[in-house]
């Protein structure tokens, strides 16, 4: 029986004795809507199939949350703390948690992009730049592994990137190509301009 790649997924992320402590622990913080998304998902991956260390290169664990009940940085600030006093070392300084319901407030001043309102953490990886990176997990209560995965798996676990084809190319494209290209140089990257 061929496995598919929701299985080859499910398998690395359940062999990631630190990815499964983020996913456990932020399970037990209960955010709404929380999903572990982008690089400690997909860069796990990418490690996986290159024989790397299942750690290597990942500097943060990105935990995004949705509550449009409370857009306020106070609100998100009460959960950013909160994990941060709830994550044991060193994840509590990598553990990075934002509230998607609130990025739209923030984005194009720090991005220099327009960026419409979300409504749900999920619909926030189908805006990432590159389809590869919007890829998020959730450990439920039975220990069953959600994966969101908008544009599918097919990119991710060919280690190629593109710019995702539903908006503007991101102003940082070249930054973000070259980060990756120096932790995995195996990468396909194919751009559209």
């Amino acid at each position: 029986m061929t496995e598919t790649l929701e299985q080859r997924l499910e398998t690395i992320v359940r062999g990631s004795d630190s990815l499964m402590t983020v996913l456990r622990l932020a399970r037990e913080l209960d955010l709404p809507d929380w999903l572990v998304v982008s690089g400690a998902v997909y860069q796990k991956v990418w490690n996986h199939q290159t024989g790397r260390d299942p750690d290597h290169g990942i500097k943060d664990y990105d935990l995004a949350y949705h509550d449009a009940s409370d857009t306020t940085y106070e609100g998100e600030d009460v959960h950013i703390k909160r994990a941060e006093a709830y994550f044991p070392p060193p994840y509590d300084q990598q553990v990075e948690v934002r509230n998607q319901a609130r990025v739209h407030l923030w984005f194009e001043d720090h991005f220099g992009e327009p960026y419409e309102p979300l409504h749900s953490s999920a619909e926030a990886l189908g805006r990432f730049v590159a389809p590869c990176f919007g890829v998020g997990v959730r450990l439920e209560a039975d220990d069953r592994l959600t994966i969101e995965a908008p544009f599918g798996l097919d990119d991710l676990f060919a280690m190629t990137i593109r710019p995702n084809p539903n908006r503007p190319r991101a102003k940082g494209w070249d930054k973000v190509i070259r980060s990756a290209r120096e932790r995995w140089p195996e990468i396909t990257v194919f751009d559209r301009d």
